[in-house]
């Protein structure tokens, strides 16, 4: 049994007026906070919606007719400016925030259209920063940074502050997260951050950075198109990401992005039976000039295949596991780690 979509608990949103809220974050606005068997679901119409948005209530539910139709989208960036001249920072970049537990989206585009990052810095389509939060046939789309896995790091490598809505939270161990069936699109580590998220059956799509047109603008490391993912998993954490079943694809150039780099020093990754695209480079794994990470971090592929899918060439500090250890990488069994969830049921009915 799923959500129910109880009467007085759905809110539609419709650019044209027929719903009950023209924008979404009015529709945020609208919805109580709920409680578990008490979702609000909010219907979100075919359209192009133009805000940043921001969630800070649980139990809600965000339907969209379909991921193609049903955009949500924003330009800030980075190096924006705010009026006391201060910039806005990675994380005042988003073009929506999900800050609370207990919510689901479905069928929705999160994009963020400022462009690349080496333009404009970092520019997140989406913040994410709860526990157990769900998105299905969802699709993520910006150049660097576009998905954000909170929460955010114990502290900042360099300076005082991380900046953004969620600087000074209390800390909490646990933040889950399950990407089904979604479209994540982006270049320069554009899955970040310190959740444990599984991504079951995802296409994964690198950009190319290294366009003719955007060759001068490439400065640093003028052969490489990107990173798929940079975790900051927490030190103690079984798991931090892991992808099962996904496509690595994209446009980028033949081995020119690697799997991922260390944000912090007990990253964690596995890749479980997912295709790799030829743009994935042979090492697989790059260690951000932090040599000390390579005897802490957690680098594992299960069963890779694609003309990405080496086992001789990668570097020695990351692992090709067997059957036995791939076991422990289940879906039930990464989302279950740190309490319940009942992962199989939010769905709408």
């Amino acid at each position: 049994m799923g959500i129910s979509n109880q009467e007085g608990r759905s809110i539609i949103v419709a650019q044209d007026g027929s719903g009950h809220c023209r924008t979404v974050q009015e529709a945020i606005d609208l919805a109580p906070a709920g409680s578990a068997g008490n979702w609000t679901v909010i219907r979100i119409k075919r359209g192009v919606y133009k805000e940043k948005v921001h969630i800070d209530k649980p139990f809600l539910y965000l339907k969209g007719e379909h991921a193609n139709d049903t955009i949500i989208t924003y330009n800030d960036y980075a190096r924006k400016r705010f009026p006391d001249g201060s910039e806005y920072k990675t994380f005042n970049s988003y073009t929506i925030l999900f800050g609370a537990d207990d919510i689901v989206a479905e069928d929705i585009t999160f994009r963020n259209d400022a462009g690349r990052g080496e333009l404009v810095g970092q520019a997140l389509a989406a913040y994410v920063d709860g526990d157990r939060v769900c998105f299905r046939e969802c699709r993520f789309i910006g150049h660097q940074d576009t998905l954000f896995t909170g929460p955010l790091p114990d502290k900042p490598l360099q300076g005082g502050s991380f900046g953004g809505p969620r600087e000074g939270e209390p800390r909490r161990a646990v933040h889950r997260q399950w990407y089904d069936r979604c479209y994540i699109e982006g270049d320069v580590d554009f899955i970040f951050g310190s959740a444990t998220a599984v991504f079951t059956a995802c296409d994964i799509y690198s950009r190319n950075r290294l366009t003719e047109e955007n060759q001068a603008n490439v400065k640093l490391h003028p052969h490489i198109s990107g990173w798929v993912t940079a975790a900051s998993t927490p030190e103690g954490r079984s798991y931090g990401y892991v992808f099962i079943d996904c496509r690595l694809i994209g446009d980028a150039p033949p081995e020119s992005v690697y799997l991922g780099r260390p944000w912090r020093n007990d990253a964690k990754v596995a890749y479980i039976r997912c295709w790799m695209g030829a743009h994935i480079r042979r090492e697989g794994w790059d260690n951000w000039n932090k040599p000390e990470s390579e005897a802490t971090v957690t680098y594992v592929e299960y069963e890779s295949s694609g003309p990405g899918a080496v086992s001789h060439g990668r570097v020695p500090w990351s692992a090709q596991i067997d059957e036995a250890e791939a076991e422990s990488y289940a879906l039930g069994s990464v989302l279950s780690e740190g309490g319940s969830w009942d992962w199989e049921k939010r769905r709408l009915t």
